[in-house]
């Protein structure tokens, strides 16, 4: 796989990160900027891997070099002009979310091979102009889907809702016979057996083709590994988000259609956020996590804990997503897991106008201007039903206090076991990776007091925002889900619009609106936002001033409390035709 830099002038830096003759097939994967590479041991290691990787893409899967070395800034349209897919191939991955393809398979319209393969090549191809798969497995995923068929016209039933429905996996979540990764080379492995959310999706009849890339430590808001940097499909000089950022970039080419994300900082909204698809992160343990993390999961959990949810382009492939999952009751194998009913959609509603909050800042960041838009224009939809909503503003709490707790609860080791699994292969510490561990001492582990007092101070907080809540008396809250749109590769720092609410728990949505970015100069902050709020925002709005997000798709955050996941789920059921959710 050799990475590529473009002919033409663009609007942001670029350089080549493989020399073009390192590997002996051409797979060229655009990249716009190199990542950090470290001893000349490691790269052999990495390069056999993406040699791997391309040996087994097909002559005719491979874009001609007259679009991955010209390709134009946003890069969405490329699958359905290249050539190299159907017109039914086009159809089913652009046409169809997971509910309508699992109801075309089980009426027969479309067989289940046609599906994977359609998905499959799409995948690939999108992988091409974005860099968002780690490991692809086309023949794999029709031989599943094969089997699949025969079941459906041998006994005339499905094996259930996702016959046939083709699922892209993020790659530290073990899929039998593929390899997974928790962030550091040293920790891949060629896993037996699938993780617990996966045997459950498999056995709902789901085909998985593909896994998708995602950053060192998994701990970036940016998807940028050993094997390359994730590019947003919208605008390719932009992020494509973190940590589930192959997901994200690869369902926003619709090489997907319905993915696996987690999240312990953003790692599910963020990218869902800058990618203009749908992404849910529930209330922890709501949805089962077995298996994800391994041995070496992450130290953060002592403290704030992982969710993992659907990232998707539809509420009720959302909604489908977790109906699936929690119908095989996880419980019975994961006492973690809180045996709650799934009501989704259908769930309750209010009996009055559903209250609604709107947060414009979170009172450290100003959202940049399109952000700003998309608040004003989603509490406009809103407010022209006020027989149905309630809205009001809705006022931050205390986000710096949060934001500095999370970020000690992120390393309670002061990164030690970060450099620990780098060092044992040569691995290169990235930039973004140098950043998170910037506000934590490297020579202090905690005791177990200091964790305690983590927990202490953790739950005091939590109490303290379930308190605020109620004094707002709202049901939901709408509120950014990053300080932009996607920001400009190597700038995602600013975690607080989605990390805040890993801190005190609470589910959240993340869906997209009609607003995109506008062209650079074409759009600056409102007089009544012209003045900082403080050193960050000032950060944030000098990156605005010099990047150019044109096209970057806004999407939106939606909230509830903790475990009211159900009535989370009922209230986007109210405001979908509002606000045009699909």
């Amino acid at each position: 796989m050799i990475s590529t830099p473009l002919k033409h002038k663009p609007n942001f830096p670029i350089s080549t990160l493989y020399p073009l003759n390192m590997f002996p097939r051409k797979l060229v994967v655009i990249q716009p900027l190199p990542v950090a590479k470290g001893t000349p041991e490691f790269q052999a290691s990495v390069d056999a891997i993406l040699d791997e990787f391309a040996a087994k893409v097909p002559d005719e899967l491979i874009l001609p070099s007259s679009v991955t070395s010209n390709p134009p800034k946003n890069v969405t349209n490329i699958p359905r002009e290249c050539g190299l897919l159907s017109s039914e191939e086009i159809d089913i991955t652009e046409n169809y979310d997971a509910v309508a393809l699992a109801e075309a398979i089980a009426s027969k319209k479309l067989t289940a091979v046609a599906v994977a393969t359609a998905f499959s090549k799409r995948a690939i191809i999108a992988h091409q102009l974005t860099c968002c798969l780690v490991e692809w497995f086309m023949d794999d995923a029709i031989a599943q889907a094969k089997a699949l068929d025969e079941h459906l016209e041998r006994t005339g039933q499905t094996v259930g809702p996702l016959h046939g429905v083709p699922i892209s996996v993020k790659e530290h979540m073990p899929l039998a016979n593929h390899y997974s990764a928790l962030g550091y080379s040293d920790t891949r492995k060629l896993d037996t057996d699938d993780a617990q959310m996966i045997a459950i999706l498999r056995k709902a009849g789901a085909v998985f083709y593909c896994k998708t890339n995602q950053p060192q430590a998994i701990m970036h808001l940016e998807g940028v590994s050993v094997y390359g940097r994730v590019l947003n499909p919208h605008n390719i000089g932009l992020s494509a988000g973190g940590s589930t950022s192959g997901e994200a970039a690869l369902i926003a080419m619709r090489g997907s259609v319905l993915g696996i994300g987690t999240d312990i900082g953003g790692s599910i909204r963020g990218p869902s956020a800058f990618c203009g698809i749908y992404g849910f992160k529930p209330t922890s343990y709501v949805l089962p996590l077995r298996d994800f993390l391994g041995e070496a999961g992450h130290l953060a959990e002592m403290n704030i804990l992982v969710a993992a949810g659907p990232m998707c382009a539809s509420l009720r492939d959302m909604d489908l997503f977790v109906s699936v999952v929690l119908a095989a009751k996880p419980y019975l194998e994961d006492p973690r897991v809180i045996p709650i009913p799934w009501t989704g959609l259908t769930g309750p509603k209010s009996s009055g106008p559903l209250k609604i909050g709107i947060m414009t800042s979170d009172g450290v960041n100003i959202p940049q201007p399109p952000v700003l838009r998309a608040l004003e224009w989603a509490k406009s939809q809103l407010s022209k039903q006020p027989d149905a909503f309630e809205v009001k503003p809705f006022a931050p709490y205390q986000t710096a206090r949060a934001m500095a707790n999370i970020n000690q609860a992120y390393w309670p080791d002061g990164g030690k076991g970060v450099r620990e699994h780098l060092a044992k292969t040569g691995e290169p510490m990235f930039p973004l990776t140098e950043w998170t561990l910037k506000n934590v001492d490297p020579n202090v582990e905690l005791p177990p007091s200091g964790l305690l007092k983590q927990r202490v101070d953790r739950d005091n907080f939590r109490m303290g925002f379930a308190q605020h809540w109620t004094s707002q008396d709202v049901d939901i809250l709408i509120c950014p889900a990053f300080v932009g749109p996607a920001c400009e590769h190597e700038t995602a720092f600013y975690w607080n619009y989605t990390a805040f609410f890993n801190y005190v728990d609470c589910p959240g949505v993340v869906f997209p609106t009609p607003i995109k970015a506008l062209k650079k100069g074409e759009e600056g902050y409102p007089e009544e936002f012209k003045e900082p709020l403080g050193e960050q925002d000032t950060h944030i709005r000098e990156m605005w001033d010099k990047g150019d997000f044109e096209g970057a798709p806004v999407a939106l955050q939606v909230v509830a409390r903790k475990y009211h996941d159900n009535l989370l789920f009922g209230a986007l059921d109210q405001v979908k035709d509002a606000l045009g959710l699909p």
